[in-house]
């Protein structure tokens, strides 16, 4: 799933939910409230998303995407004791230039058998 950092770059995630798509890759943008991930992130975890794409300003201005994958944060989420260890570890959630945005979510899928074609 394809979160939504801020409406005014909504083109911006169409175009990242295309890519996947293009690639054979099942993908969603999210179309609700953007101003709570926390809401995005738990659509993602009812839909049965293994990872979401994540782009706010930051992340455009380098030309990166973060990309956290679910099936692993759950897992981490366990062995984890309070939410202050939980922002800062930030598990599961890694960098990727928004180029290798297909590449890196096949290395997800995959690390979890799932096919995406």
């Amino acid at each position: 799933m394809v979160t939504v950092f801020d409406r005014d770059r909504l083109g911006d995630y169409q175009r990242m939910a295309n890519t996947l798509r293009d690639a054979g890759i099942r993908a969603e943008l999210y179309l609700g409230n953007p101003r709570n991930m926390g809401n995005q992130f738990r659509y993602a975890d009812k839909r049965n998303s293994p990872c979401v794409v994540i782009q706010g300003g930051d992340e455009k201005a380098k030309g990166e995407v973060q990309i956290k994958d679910l099936i692993e944060g759950a897992k981490a989420a366990a062995a984890i004791a309070s939410n202050q260890e939980w922002r800062e570890s930030r598990p599961a959630q890694f960098a990727v230039a928004e180029a290798k945005l297909v590449e890196a979510v096949r290395e997800v899928l995959s690390r979890h058998g799932i096919s995406w074609n």
